[in-house]
């Protein structure tokens, strides 16, 4: 590992920023800069020239120095990686990682709280297999949510159906019923047709006699 190695970070320092290198610039003196020190330094520089060693520079860019970027940053990934590692949770009483999970109390513990009086006869499982029995869960609570909830779409669909089925259902009644009142209507327009011709009929009779009986009262009358 490179922290083991025989350097410090001191010595992938920025003589300039004093940071670990970033985009490191290799003079002809040697001299390792960062870029961006570089440019700024360069900045107020009628003619650059090392920052370190003050040695003038034919010309204002020069190429990276490529090994030195990338034990920098194989230097900075391993810190951060260290970093990770030690902002593990550490047990507030003991201040000892917690690797055990309590399921008495659902609690993460130490070592130390798992043989206190608190912790007596009480299970222990690693914390690496209670977060996968926790993933399980709620993988299990997931599945759960997700069939109750085709359930409820199921029932409102069949709502919907039985909804739209007692809507047609209910108008075809009323178009059964219009049909039927419609042809009682038309029945009794006919009855009352038929009573009217009948009744015209028999008056034009009744008028046809009733001028043949005034016809001879009158006959009578006149020669008489």
């Amino acid at each position: 590992m490179l922290a083991s190695r025989s350097f410090s970070e001191d010595d992938l320092s920025c003589p300039v920023c004093c940071e670990v290198f970033q985009e490191p610039v290799l003079l002809p003196c040697s001299h390792s800069i960062c870029k961006t020190c570089l440019q700024k330094c360069w900045e107020t520089k009628t003619v650059p020239e090392c920052p370190m060693c003050r040695n003038r520079c034919s010309k204002r860019q020069y190429p990276l120095n490529l090994a030195l970027r990338n034990l920098c940053e194989m230097y900075l990934e391993e810190m951060n990686q260290e970093a990770s590692a030690g902002s593990e949770m550490l047990c507030s009483l003991h201040s000892e990682k917690l690797k055990l999970f309590c399921l008495d109390d659902k609690q993460l513990v130490c070592m130390v709280c798992r043989d206190s009086n608190k912790h007596t006869r009480h299970i222990f499982i690693p914390t690496d297999e209670a977060a996968l029995q926790l993933k399980v869960q709620v993988e299990n609570t997931d599945m759960q949510i997700k069939e109750e909830f085709e359930k409820l779409h199921q029932f409102l669909r069949d709502e919907e159906a039985a909804s739209i089925a007692a809507l047609r259902e209910e108008e075809e009644q009323k178009s059964q019923l219009m049909k039927e009142t419609i042809e009682k209507m038309s029945s009794l327009i006919l009855s009352l047709s038929y009573t009217v011709k009948t009744t015209e009929d028999e008056l034009k009779a009744n008028n046809i006699i009733f001028l043949q009986f005034g016809i001879e009262e009158c006959s009578k009358l006149l020669y008489t």
